[in-house]
């Protein structure tokens, strides 16, 4: 295994995809096909155990904090699960990710030898054919490919949100989800607040009327600026962008995809995941314009608007030295939902109802119930909700991007690729920044 970048293989998200199982196992060394063929992985697909006690082999791929912290929520759910593979573009990362582990108190079943340390952009495909679990944790991206060759590998898969950057990466996501229900195979999805129990007692009782009919919704992402790192002047293109992969539109999907989904994905919990007619609004680029952010947005004012009337108003941005505000409220005919704080106020302002209850860790929860259902054998499969949020904060960038009104159909149709066409260690442009009225809807 290489550390350096520049000597790992090189393809494309259209070949990956087009060769899907096939190239898993092609890639694959020697003692990692040894691993995927034993009767262990018939086991898992089928959920017959003995008493619970089979080791479930988990592999991790994408190396970064996030990736690092469900591996061992991963780990933490189920006592005989073991960290076996580990994949990243940068050995760095990996090497990083691996050292924390084995100081975390999961650490014991934390078995990664040298052999299953995967660096480059094929290190995803190895990865799986080693283990019986997939955490995928890479930049969005990637989510498609990676997870199209998990489930025809037959594995149980952890996504993190959000799942595409365009809509080709969306309808793929959608297929591979089908394939996963035909196969009983779990997909569990990064959209954590699905998975906290102050949230779903609180969504109950918008469902059941509590707030009566819904007629607004507002949610808001307002926060500071995150991460970045300064290039170095060794560093290609490539390697660049994807070491500050949160400044590209093609990693990332802008940060209105990246971070606000998880507002945008509680609308959509609110409208029972519902699909709007269309969408407008505005962002720009004021405090970020840098060379160091790459081309996103650092602020968009979304407005959604559904079949029976109502609207969803979203706003989100990233600038420094700003109010911060991460809220959502929904607002109906007797009254207005408190999301966050899981209450609930009449046209008065008197509370007449809050949730009183404790909540568990909701990372954890994901993982707990993830683990659960492969155990029993009963698949959980978070697709629907986890495309429909995706493309939520998608048709929203469209929208921002453009200028135009984008209907769900437009986005859902749409063309626009974001692939490079190439995975290689070198040059890669950076577009333009997207100008309202002048960046064309594909």
């Amino acid at each position: 295994m290489n550390p350096n970048p520049s000597q790992t293989s090189n393809t494309t998200r259209r070949e990956f995809i087009k060769n899907g199982s096939a190239a898993v196992a092609a890639v694959s060394t020697l003692s990692s096909a040894a691993l995927a063929r034993t009767p262990q992985t018939a086991a898992l697909q089928s959920g017959l155990f003995a008493g619970g006690t089979d080791v479930i082999r988990v592999g991790l791929i994408g190396c970064g904090g996030r990736g690092t912290g469900a591996a061992a929520q991963a780990l933490s759910a189920d006592p005989n699960a073991k960290l076996v593979a580990m994949g990243d573009a940068f050995y760095d990362h990996l090497d990083k990710s691996h050292k924390n582990l084995k100081k975390n108190p999961v650490a014991k079943q934390v078995q990664v030898d040298a052999d299953h340390k995967f660096v480059g952009f094929d290190a995803y495909q190895k990865v799986i054919d080693c283990v019986d679990v997939v955490l995928l944790t890479t930049p969005p991206h990637f989510r498609p490919m990676q997870m199209r060759a998990a489930i025809e590998a037959g594995k149980h898969v952890f996504a993190e949100k959000p799942v595409a950057v365009d809509a080709p990466g969306v309808r793929s996501i959608l297929e591979t989800c089908k394939l996963a229900k035909e196969k009983n195979l779990s997909i569990v999805s990064g959209l954590c607040w699905r998975y906290h129990q102050g949230m779903r007692e609180t969504f109950k009782q918008i469902h059941d009327g509590a707030a009566g009919d819904i007629m607004a919704i507002q949610c808001s992402y307002n926060t500071r600026g995150l991460w970045m790192f300064k290039r170095e002047p060794e560093w290609s293109d490539m390697e660049w962008q994807l070491r500050n992969w949160l400044y590209f539109t093609w990693l990332s999907g802008d940060f209105n995809n990246e971070q606000h989904v998880h507002s945008l994905d509680k609308m959509a919990w609110a409208m029972k995941d519902q699909t709007p007619i269309s969408c407008s609004g505005t962002g720009g680029r004021q405090t970020r314009t840098g060379k160091d952010y790459g081309h996103i947005y650092d602020h968009f004012a979304i407005a959604y608007e559904y079949p029976n009337g109502v609207k969803g108003f979203s706003r989100c941005r990233q600038q420094d030295g700003c109010a911060v505000d991460v809220s959502d409220h929904v607002f109906g005919t007797k009254g207005r939902v408190d999301v966050f704080k899981h209450r609930i106020y009449n046209p008065k302002g008197e509370k007449t109802w809050q949730f009183r209850g404790k909540s568990k860790n909701m990372y954890q929860v994901e993982h707990d119930e993830f683990f659960e259902s492969i155990r029993s054998g009963k698949a959980i499969n978070n697709g629907e909700y986890m495309t429909k949020s995706t493309m939520l904060a998608i048709m929203g960038r469209m929208a921002a991007y453009t200028g135009k009104t984008v209907t769900w159909e437009m986005a859902m149709n749409s063309t626009e690729d974001l692939t490079p066409d190439s995975y290689e260690w070198s040059s890669l442009p950076v577009p333009p920044v997207a100008m309202p009225g002048v960046t064309a809807f594909k």
